[in-house]
């Protein structure tokens, strides 16, 4: 610590502004310095960029011409003569659409011997292909590739191939060659500096088409030395030995075997003397520093202790306003704190409300779990069965509790309440036919028809339709027209069937108790039960206010 405050003492906002103006402006001159020494290796370091670059705008053009030829090719390949194997047609046709190109059809067979060719009428004698290696080369991948360049028989000419490998007889390849003079319209040397070339490079390192000072023909081989180096997918090769004062830059055309580049001299940017300039505009920019720094730092105090007094106010507990100032992130800060104190203000209320509905809701379930075990003392014959009973009353309210947690206590959907009540008894849920249009039920209608339903679903478990496999239980709710009665009406059915015979009980339980008059009471309503011989009916009418969330 007193370290830090031998760099950092108490000091004013203004001083540390100026220190920090003068910190800053100490090292440009360093900086400067450095950035001079260090021009002309950006300047390098920038031509190696865009050298890279250029090489890659050319594989891009080359590559757009090698894939137009092999769209060609795809679309030639299944067209209707040759599908059909009439080749005069084929060869009229495709010779009449390639008349204004610079590019030539054949088709060979698994030898290699010519089928067709576009150079000739049909029906000239043709030899074989003279590039047998680049056409077994395609036969064996099945895919579509560029040849190298070499000299062509029919033309005589130095030329490339790009073949397609078909799997069907008697044409097994379909071949697009142009001469390499023609493909060199497209290596161009525009937007390089003067004295720069251009070039294609074949898989075997041949030339196949060039441009500029170079003046490489087709078929050259180029510089063996440089050739081992052009690994990457694209790059720069600068060698003073092999190319003295020069740069390389090339870039592989992506999914061809083919390479792009361009090569030329170095221009050596003069770099002019403009350090007296810098130091002077450094000195200017520093006393410009310092007296903005003072002039913030003004401002800047004055803001802070607006903030601070807000603060302090809302640590009293007033709800404060905002102050304006001119700098927008105060502002911000004080329309943060402003809402915040507003916020605070609601969120006490809030809590001094929840603590009231915790109590109201404690009490009330304090008051059912009292009411609940004093009935089930009064018919259980051992502690065993009281324990066992109050056990599974209080399962079946845990589950709407831990439901009406889950959504905050804000109501939830009478379908899931449904849902997680009876199918907790999952040997049953493939028995249980639900139907009912859904909406969201008040917390204290969760509880109450929670407990009906468990109720209805533990009693026909263990003596009705649901303990037997063949049982069937429908629930349903639907809302029920009453002219004589202003307010909605719900009508809620389970009925059973299919189980063992039906016999009503001699004496009145605690769930005959929860799922009659409890029920009734609970929802304003009245419950109907039935004990027919085929299975138990229980109706209950209810009005929908009581269960509807508003």
């Amino acid at each position: 610590m007193k370290i830090v405050a031998l760099f950092f003492p108490k000091a004013s906002i203004g001083t540390y502004l100026v220190a920090m103006a003068v910190a800053i402006a100490l090292p440009i001159f360093a900086f400067v310095t450095l950035l001079l020494l260090q021009l002309e290796d950006n300047q390098r370091s920038t031509l190696r960029r865009e050298t890279a670059q250029d090489a890659l705008a050319l594989s891009r053009i080359i590559d757009r011409q090698l894939q137009d030829m092999a769209t060609t090719l795809r679309l030639l390949s299944s067209s209707p003569e040759l599908e059909n194997g009439n080749l005069a047609s084929f060869h009229e046709r495709t010779e009449t659409a390639l008349r204004d190109n610079t590019l030539f059809v054949i088709a060979v067979d698994r030898a290699g011997q010519q089928l067709l060719n576009t150079r000739r009428a049909f029906g000239t004698p043709l030899g074989k292909t003279a590039n047998m290696t680049a056409l077994e080369a395609v036969m064996a991948s099945g895919r579509i590739e560029a040849s190298d360049v070499f000299r062509g028989r029919t033309s005589g000419e130095w030329v490339y191939n790009v073949t397609l490998p078909r799997k069907n007889d008697p044409v097994a390849a379909l071949i697009i060659t142009q001469n390499a003079t023609d493909l060199r319209k497209l290596v161009t040397t525009e937007g390089l500096a003067s004295g720069w070339s251009a070039a294609v490079i074949d898989e075997s390192g041949h030339v196949v088409a060039a441009t500029g000072p170079a003046n490489l023909e087709p078929g050259t081989p180029f510089d063996p030395r440089i050739l081992p180096a052009l690994i990457a997918p694209r790059g720069v090769f600068q060698d003073e030995t092999i190319l003295p004062h020069m740069l390389l830059g090339y870039a592989q055309i992506p999914g061809w075997s083919w390479k792009t580049v361009i090569w030329g001299p170095i221009a050596q940017a003069s770099i002019l003397s403009t350090w007296r300039f810098l130091i002077i505009g450094g000195v200017a920019l520093v006393l410009v520093a310092v007296l903005g720094a003072y002039a913030v730092a003004r401002q800047v105090r004055t803001t802070i202790r607006d903030i601070a007094d807000m603060a302090n106010r809302m640590g009293e507990g007033y709800i404060v306003s905002p102050v304006e100032t001119s700098v927008i992130e105060a502002n911000q800060v004080a329309i943060a704190l402003s809402n915040a104190s507003f916020d605070r203000s609601q969120t006490e209320d809030r809590l001094r409300f929840v603590m009231h509905e915790l109590v109201h809701r404690t009490k009330n379930l304090l008051t059912l779990a009292q009411a609940m075990m004093r009935q089930l003392a009064k018919q259980s014959d051992s502690v065993e069965s009281f324990r066992a009973a109050v056990a599974d009353r209080l399962e079946g309210l845990v589950r709407s509790i831990e439901l009406l947690t889950s959504e905050q206590w804000g109501g939830v959907s009478l379908r899931r309440v449904v849902d997680i009540h009876l199918h907790a008894f999952p040997q049953s849920r493939e028995q249980i036919d639900i139907s009912g249009e859904d909406f969201v039920v008040k917390p204290d209608a969760v509880q109450n028809l929670g407990l009906a339903l468990h109720e209805l679903a533990t009693n026909s478990v263990k003596y009705g339709a649901l303990s037997v496999p063949q049982g069937r239980v429908r629930f349903e709710w639907r809302d029920v027209s009453a002219e004589d009665k202003p307010d909605a009406l719900l009508r809620f059915t389970w009925e059973e069937r299919g189980g063992p015979p039906v016999t009503e009980p001699s004496r009145s339980g605690f769930g005959t108790t929860v799922i009659k008059a409890h029920a009734a009471s609970a929802f304003r309503g009245t419950v109907e039960i039935d004990f027919r011989p085929e299975g138990l009916l229980w109706v209950l009418t209810a009005q929908r206010a009581t269960l509807e969330r508003e």
